[in-house]
């Protein structure tokens, strides 16, 4: 059965109330839509917590800088709803910007520390963007557990803390990477790629798998687990590194000299024409 479409809060809290009224457990999985088999796996684990699942679908304004890709961002509202029919989520909520950011809509969450390296680096007011706007849709879907993929890891870490720091009475969860069978992994903007970049493009996991094979084989220098990830790009001229990071896996706190021998991810941007490519993998 396909899942309901909701457009406006008051229907969605309305068709919450009743579940909870039932006794019922309700899962959320937040996307931009354009989803793809990450997305879709995250739905599975949260219909094998035997809970009610609701997906949002909301292309969020404002967590895209002025020269950003909101205007170009696949928007496949048909289609993303006929995959979450088969994997078996129960409500699509699809609002207008309009109905999340009414006029006079003027707060905002900042986090003060975790945002402001990687990625917040070179997309500033970025995380503000997504921590309000999941903030909002945690208080209007008030679910008892929210699902988010691990290939947006500093995302998910800055999620995570802010449910922590404001008291969030629900469970956030962090889900491993789902990749192409090449080690690609998921994304929207995958589809901005031509075949060729496409093919280059595995590149960035076989730098990832080479660090942290380096790393288990006893290397503990931050110069060279990079250097192993850099080698690997370095075979594409076309691609650029935005940023390549050793950080612990919980405060995002940078490596210095000597890696620790446990609890660390890399984390790696690649620019690919107009094309930025986000990937990490934990040690």
């Amino acid at each position: 059965m396909a899942p309901d479409t909701i457009l406006n809060i008051a229907e969605l809290r309305s068709t919450v109330a009743r579940w909870r009224a039932a006794g019922e457990k309700v899962a959320f999985v937040p996307t931009m839509g354009a989803l793809h088999d990450g997305h879709l796996s995250l739905v599975l684990l949260a219909r094998a917590e035997g809970a009610r699942v609701i997906v949002s679908i909301f292309v969020n304004p404002l967590q895209f800088g002025p020269t950003e890709d909101f205007a170009r961002y696949p928007r496949t509202l048909k289609d993303d709803v006929e995959k979450l029919k088969i994997v078996g989520a129960d409500v699509v909520f699809a609002p207008a910007a309009a109905e999340i950011y009414p006029i006079g809509f003027q707060t905002s969450v900042i986090n003060k520390k975790m945002s402001h390296g990687l990625c917040g680096k070179f997309r500033p007011g970025h995380f503000d963007g997504v921590l309000t706007v999941v903030l909002k849709l945690l208080n209007i879907v008030s679910p008892d557990l929210a699902l988010f993929g691990k290939k947006d890891y500093q995302q998910w870490r800055l999620i995570e803390r802010m449910a922590l720091d404001l008291e969030l009475p629900l469970e956030i969860r962090g889900c491993d990477t789902v990749r192409e069978k090449d080690g690609l992994a998921m994304s929207s903007r995958n589809r901005y790629m031509s075949a060729e970049e496409r093919e280059e493009s595995t590149l960035i996991y076989k730098g990832l798998s080479a660090a942290r094979a380096a790393w288990q084989g006893g290397e503990r220098s931050r110069g060279k687990l990079l250097a192993a990830f850099s080698d690997s790009i370095s075979r594409c001229p076309r691609m650029t590194i935005q940023y390549a990071e050793i950080v612990d896996c919980f405060s995002l706190e940078p490596a210095i000299g000597q890696v620790a021998d446990k609890n660390l991810v890399m984390i790696v941007a690649v620019l690919f024409g107009d094309v930025r490519l986000i990937d990490n993998l934990e040690f």
